[in-house]
């Protein structure tokens, strides 16, 4: 008997070890990396209602909260790039437990004011965290300790106007993509040791964009930002990432490419894929992209943008395509039959996911950077300016609230629990309903 209780005891601690999904946001989007959160959030809220702790964040820095178990991590660094760290705080109280300076670098890159040296959101899991700053370093830091297991310094690549794609975890792989002025591929590692386990590079021929010598627009044109996603299609997994002109397929244990959809008048993609009833989702960025629904196959093709209104002459792998409205930083979510998007200048719409048939394209005061949450049936904008609009998710187009706070969401939000985390320019808040 004493044993059977002993092994009880042993279970339950084993269980509280290991968080539910609902309570966890392990990385950028949040558990299936898709934007959704699996209970209820708060609606109103105010700097005075509603905020059950706010605490000082220092630097500067875009990346999103990530949550596991009592913990909330993020990635930060000085404005001008030369020390870039991690900051953890207690999940109930906002106190900060720790704060680790990673990397010192003499000489940064040159990173666009818009931007922040410390975009990419942090991945997380039990134990452990994987932070990156693009080719500055790559951590894996144990949150129980704050000890530092394995780094990388030593990835070339020209970020031009910094770093944003973040980190994701495939079974025993850390990918990460580097899509640079003057290198692009994308990376595996062994997330134990930090060993490079494959690395693939882009296919996309850029040599049509060299005159002189010199990449024109300065690099532009090679850039991305997006970050990388795992889906299915009743077959094996695959590995879909965003680079600049193209969208990829890859095998994820391997890094073998298994095809690409090519949209060469878009560059510096900067979401991070959806999916959803059989197709993929992809905004394709600057500065003539569009949203295209990709139908997943081994073809590779070259999109002609100037045909977005000629079904006959579409690539077979296109479904459909859609101009309006399409965001070139906010991700797309998909909600059942819909799927609802917000443009940079803080236009909100909802389309049916199957046909791209538009339901409602409203306005939402204020630019938008931010990728949207969904919960409960609403969804979450929150822009620059520091308001944050709850829509229903519906076909109809239906405002619950705006609420007011803070200095400007540049980070996408992130959820636990029944608790909204938002990390404004200089704050992080827990938002939750108090009586």
């Amino acid at each position: 008997m004493k044993i059977l209780k002993l092994s009880a005891v042993l279970l339950g601690i084993s269980v509280a070890a290991e968080p539910s999904v609902i309570d966890t946001w392990p990385q950028f989007r949040g558990p299936g990396g898709d934007g959704h959160h699996g209970g209820p959030l708060p609606v109103k809220w105010d700097e005075g209602e509603n905020v059950r702790w706010k605490t000082p964040i220092h630097g500067k820095g875009w990346a999103s909260p990530v949550i596991w178990g009592g913990q909330v991590w993020l990635a930060t660094a000085t404005e001008d790039g030369r020390e870039l760290s991690v900051v953890a705080v207690d999940r109930a109280t906002g106190a900060v437990i720790r704060d680790l300076k990673l990397f010192e670098v003499e000489t940064p890159q040159f990173c666009h004011r818009f931007n922040s040296y410390a975009s990419p959101t942090p991945v997380i899991e039990q134990d452990r965290i994987y932070v990156t700053f693009g080719s500055p370093g790559i951590a894996c830091v144990d949150t129980r300790t704050g000890q530092v297991l394995w780094e990388r310094r030593d990835f070339e690549c020209n970020h031009f106007r910094g770093a944003g794609a973040s980190p994701i975890l495939y079974r025993d792989l850390l990918i990460l993509p580097f899509d640079g002025s003057d290198h692009q591929y994308i990376v595996a590692l062994d997330k134990a040791t930090g060993r490079t386990v494959w690395l693939t590079h882009r296919s996309v021929d850029f040599q049509d964009l060299d005159g002189d010598g010199q990449p024109k627009l300065e690099g532009d044109l090679r850039k991305a930002y997006a970050t990388p996603h795992i889906a299915s299609f009743g077959g094996p997994d695959l590995l879909l990432s965003s680079g600049a002109m193209a969208h990829y397929a890859y095998d994820p244990l391997s890094g073998r490419e298994l095809w690409r959809v090519e949209d060469r008048a878009a560059h510096s993609a900067s979401t991070r894929t959806a999916v959803g009833h059989g197709l993929v989702y992809v905004p394709t960025g600057w500065p003539n992209g569009q949203l295209l629904a990709i139908r997943p196959g081994p073809n590779v093709e070259v999109l002609d943008v100037q045909a977005v209104d000629t079904p006959a002459a579409r690539p077979l792998s296109v479904a459909w395509q859609v101009r309006r409205g399409v965001p070139r930083k906010p991700s797309v979510l998909v909600v059942d039959d819909l799927l609802f998007m917000i443009d940079d200048n803080g236009i909100a719409s909802c389309l049916d996911a199957r046909t791209g048939q538009e339901h409602w394209r409203e306005r939402v005061a204020g630019d938008h950077s931010a990728s949207p949450i969904h919960a409960a049936g609403r969804i979450y904008f929150c822009n620059e300016i520091g308001k944050t609009a709850v829509v229903a998710a519906d076909r109809e187009f239906k405002l619950l609230a705006e609420n007011q706070m803070g200095d400007g969401f540049m980070a996408s939000p992130a959820a636990a629990g029944r608790a909204l985390f938002l990390r404004s320019r200089t704050h992080l808040y827990c938002i939750e309903d108090t009586p």
